[in-house]
């Protein structure tokens, strides 16, 4: 598995990626597909050296993404990114994800970021087992915000400081 900055003709297949956990209603709050038109602004937003995008290549196959964006957008949370993790069904549980998780950890520091926090939809068992396995911890929990067709979900917000 190669770990490298996305260029912008990986987009379809990261956007491939997120289409297919909109559909589960597992790790994203969005109902409809996106396009790559859609996400450009979004991954022309991203830069190696400060809010990175990065994809996963097996067999020279993209099999998952990290991305990292501004937090919030003031000046006392400089230092403070959230991440979001994406990876094919068909290359799940291979620990693709744990390792862009561990590179994102490494990497905190040279992008000057002191603390990494993710929102997880609460029945997302999987991804709350891996950020606490790498160190996250539970921060809060908002609940029944996410509304789906027929049940209201918690969102889980983890993070972790980083040394």
């Amino acid at each position: 598995m190669i770990i490298r900055d996305a260029t912008e003709a990986d987009l379809p297949a990261i956007i491939e990626i997120y289409n297919a956990a909109t559909a589960t209603r597992i790790s994203t709050a969005l109902f409809e597909p996106v396009t790559v038109e859609e996400r450009l602004p979004w991954f022309r937003r991203h830069s190696p050296n400060t809010f990175p995008l990065w994809v996963a290549e097996v067999d020279r196959r993209i099999a998952g993404w990290l991305s990292f964006h501004e937090f919030i957008r003031r000046p006392a949370y400089r230092g403070t990114a959230e991440i979001s993790i994406y990876v094919h069904e068909k290359f799940r549980r291979r620990g693709i994800a744990r390792r862009l998780l561990e590179k994102a950890i490494a990497d905190a520091p040279r992008l000057k970021t002191r603390a990494l926090v993710g929102y997880v939809l609460g029945h997302n068992e999987a991804s709350l087992r891996l950020f606490e396995g790498s160190g996250f911890q539970r921060w809060g929990r908002l609940p029944r915000i996410a509304r789906f067709e027929k049940s209201e979900r918690d969102l889980v917000i983890v993070g972790r400081h980083i040394a």
